[in-house]
């Protein structure tokens, strides 16, 4: 698969206004993501992204995730909300991600591009 594009990806959170169905993930049952985050995750070969997400296994009601991808490097920081500290921080040392801040939410077990909230 070639590497997504930033348009590609901001099309696809773009275009995402609210979910038909949810996914679950076979590693991680008590998770749920909708069908942005599916579509994300095949236009950018991004699978890696729900299960780091979800590997964390966080118990807040609502979650705000941000990716920050520069180069090759990618930075995976969680909060409760945006005026709190960082709960999660993890470094990913390699990714084809495009680069830019990408932000998701994590709600009642549901991952979420953030125009589905």
């Amino acid at each position: 698969m070639s590497r997504a594009t930033a348009e590609q990806v901001n099309s696809v959170i773009n275009n995402s206004t609210g979910t038909e169905q949810y996914h679950k993930n076979p590693f991680f049952p008590v998770f749920w993501y909708t069908d942005g985050i599916r579509q994300l995750a095949e236009v950018a070969g991004a699978y890696w992204l729900i299960d780091a997400i979800f590997s964390h296994n966080r118990q807040e009601t609502f979650q705000c995730w941000d990716l920050v991808v520069k180069g090759s490097k990618a930075h995976l920081t969680m909060k409760e909300d945006t005026d709190k500290p960082f709960k999660v921080s993890q470094r990913i040392p390699c990714t084809d991600f495009p680069e830019g801040n990408w932000g998701f939410y994590l709600v009642n077990g549901v991952l979420m591009v953030k125009t589905e909230y």
